[in-house]
């Protein structure tokens, strides 16, 4: 499988570009015109360089309103396109794109478009090129992949052939199954793209929000299945046109590209496994049964402050690692874990972050089958020494920089604690029972990296993005489930929010906050208000106005009011939460009861729980230790 990139979906100059495409991974790259004209290189010096990358130029584009026009355009189109084929000699491809007409002058006509493609191709062959057309999706005569097809069919030339891009297609609901009747080698090259399911005029569309495939709604699979079915054999390439790509990391946009094919192809061979996917083989996608333990990497001077948050929580210190400064806190079916290590992964991570959590580990079918997979998806594996007689844990590095380690009850990973701990039985607790969900934080333009990490490397799905007003700004949170994983990405694009001043003041660190589940929420808060949980208080106003908003009766609001507990409901159930005061990073545990299949997170209840979060926050300019 031969990968490819167009240089427009990464910011950067050109010699910054071609550093993290062949960095990701990727064998070529498409070179569009822009780039090359902004820089000072001549077109030999361009296809050096980009060959001293270890790259090839896949693609030369694009090359617009040629067919069907009238003279003098018609002519002055030719001589524009010989000066292109001239230009494609010196950098060294041999494959340039003509997308379909927008010229206000041009005629159409298919028999008269062909006619003009047969004898560009002539053009074409003298120069040693090939000529790729592509139907635009706001094209003004050929709109529909299978019109650009018919153009390529009538102009019979061995050296014009057709360019598919997956955008242009799905945004115009057009069938992907009416590609399998193309022959794959009259298919010259492949462009993918997914996009947010968005109403809008299709050019802005895609100039704005076209993003990697498996981070829109588009159903790039089917997409991609048919175009494998025709025995297309040529390069895959991702042309994305995003405002926040081309403002972002173009080191993590272009590795973000190629995990989104591998995983893309990967559906592929799935779901239809005879198909010519040349991939190797590796695990498939694997749900997690739930979090096994969450790590807080501290100093010892604030391990103290955060068992003490533990225990109002209602967790008991039940244990300690054989070999490291590391406690065991437990309730239910919840470890956590407090690392006071002065070496390795989590000093380093409390160095740059503070107090944090620096790993998670999740329980798994097969926990060395999803790190074989995580690798093979381009995540970065991580490795510290294991003492004699501990296990060593698959586990590598995520988004945020943080551990997720890898851990099955059908193996020895499943004896952990009988192996790296010594423990003893816990004690009653407060009605805590699992880990209900992880809330991560991070930048706004980062988001869509965190989402592809997750489902690609797990079998997991994604909700639609939401918005929560926080009074300085808004942050967009959407939620990704695997089994019982639950995490909801929350990205910031305010330094004034919450979610903003978490990142701030934390260097990046990724959990902002921890939900535990309870089967009794009443309970629960009744417990853990005797261990001097510091919950947060919930105004007045709140409780007036949810118990007209969902016809509640008046004593069961006036228990969650004396608890601070909200309230939310769905088609599927009911929904009640609450939460710690934050600390003065910013981070905060959350309790949930979930009744019948409720499955959301409380989102209408976030802009009161975020004004009550800044109220008892710590005032501006405070020192965060």
């Amino acid at each position: 499988m031969k990968t490819s990139i167009a240089t427009v979906s990464l910011s950067g100059n050109l010699s910054q570009k071609l550093e993290a495409i062949a960095g990701a991974g990727f064998d070529g790259i498409e070179i569009f015109e822009q780039d090359f004209l902004a820089s000072d290189f001549t077109p030999g010096e361009v296809g050096q360089m980009v060959r001293d990358a270890g790259l090839e130029i896949t693609l030369f584009q694009p090359f617009r309103d040629f067919e069907s026009l009238p003279e003098p355009h018609r002519s002055r189109a030719f001589a524009r396109a010989a000066r292109k084929f001239e230009l494609m000699n010196q950098l060294g491809t041999d494959l340039v794109l003509v997308c379909s007409t927008t010229h206000p002058a041009a005629i159409g006509g298919i028999d008269r478009m062909a006619a003009d493609f047969h004898e560009l191709g002539e053009l074409a062959k003298q120069h040693g090129v090939r000529v790729g057309f592509e139907a635009l999706c706001w094209g003004r005569f050929v709109n529909d992949h299978r019109d650009a097809w018919e153009v390529v069919r009538r102009a019979d030339h061995p050296n014009v052939g057709l360019i598919l891009d997956s955008f242009h297609t799905l945004a115009r609901r057009i069938a992907p199954d009416s590609i399998r009747s193309i022959p794959g080698d009259r298919i010259f090259f492949v462009q993918l793209a997914d996009a947010p399911a968005i109403d809008m005029d299709l050019l802005y569309w895609s100039r704005h929000f076209r993003n990697m495939p498996g981070e829109g709604d588009l159903d790039v699979t089917s997409f991609m299945r048919a175009v494998a079915a025709t025995g297309y054999a040529g390069p895959l390439s991702l042309e994305i046109f995003n405002d926040q790509f081309r403002s972002g990391l173009p080191r993590l946009v272009a590795q973000d590209g190629h995990r989104s094919l591998i995983q893309l192809m990967d559906r592929v061979r799935r779901v239809e496994p005879v198909l010519p996917v040349d991939l190797p083989a590796f695990p498939p996608p694997a749900p997690a049964s739930g979090v096994e333990f969450i790590e807080f990497a501290t100093s010892a001077e604030e391990a103290p402050g955060v068992e003490a948050l533990l225990h109002s929580c209602g967790f008991d210190k039940t244990g300690s690692h054989v070999s490291k400064p590391v406690s065991l806190w437990r309730q239910g079916g919840v470890n956590v874990l407090v690392n006071t290590d002065a070496s390795g992964f989590a000093h380093s991570s409390y160095l740059v972050h503070g107090t944090a959590v620096s790993e998670i580990a999740l329980m798994l079918p097969d926990a060395r089958a999803a790190f074989e997979r995580a690798s093979a998806l381009l995540a970065q594996p991580h490795a510290q020494a294991a003492g004699e007689g501990e296990l060593s844990i698959p586990a590598i590095r995520g988004v945020g920089g943080s551990v997720l380690r890898f851990l099955d009850a059908n193996s020895d990973l499943g004896r952990i604690w009988e192996i790296d701990f010594r423990t003893s039985p816990a004690g009653a607790g407060a009605g805590l029972t699992r880990v209900d969900h992880l809330g991560q934080t991070m930048p706004y333009d980062e988001m869509l990296s965190w989402s592809l990490f997750y489902t690609s490397i797990f079998d997991a799905h994604k909700s639609p993005v939401v918005d929560v007003v926080d009074p300085d700004g808004l942050v967009r949170s959407q939620a990704v489930q695997s089994g019982g994983l639950r995490v909801t990405l929350n990205g910031a694009g305010a330094r004034g929010t919450l979610a903003g001043r978490f990142i701030e003041d934390s260097f990046g660190s990724s959990v902002q906050h921890i939900a535990f589940a309870s089967d009794d929420i009443f309970a629960t808060a009744a417990a853990m208000a005797q261990r001097g949980f510091p919950v947060l208080q919930i105004g007045a106003n709140y409780y007036n106005d949810v118990e007209a908003r969902f016809g509640l009766q008046p004593a069961l609001v006036e228990r969650m009011r004396l608890s601070n507990i909200l309230y939310d409901e769905d088609a599927g159930g009911q929904f009640f939460q609450f939460y710690s005061a934050p600390r003065p990073d910013g981070f905060f545990f959350e309790i949930v009861q979930r009744q019948g299949n409720y499955q959301g997170y409380g989102a209408p209840n976030a802009p009161f729980r975020i004004a009550a979060q800044k109220r008892a926050a710590r005032p501006a300019g405070m020192p965060k230790r």
